[in-house]
């Protein structure tokens, strides 16, 4: 798969779990102080299948706190699914 086939594959598959999580949440309005834990375990095989590299739950954790420190400092209004799509080709792939 090419880089920009990856991204958008990835791009989706990040979408796919925004309103996933605002549906289990939904009783809080999304509101989850532990959305990393979360996505990390609805990502997780997703995530592998894409990459093509098995990461555990913690270590999703781990690339997902750290994108949205990143996004939240260099690009607070950028679409959030395309944003961490770079970052995991460019940090986690």
């Amino acid at each position: 798969m090419d880089t920009g086939d990856l991204a958008q594959t990835l791009t989706e598959l990040f979408r796919q779990a925004g309103p996933a999580h605002h549906q289990a949440y939904i009783h809080t309005n999304g509101e989850d102080p532990e959305w990393p834990l979360w996505y990390a375990q609805y990502l997780r095989d997703g995530v592998a299948d894409v990459l093509g590299k098995a990461l555990t739950v913690s270590e999703l954790v781990y690339w997902l706190v750290a994108v949205e420190r990143e996004r939240a400092e260099q690009a607070p209004g950028a679409d959030w699914p395309s944003y961490y799509a770079r970052f995991f080709i460019s940090h986690v792939a």
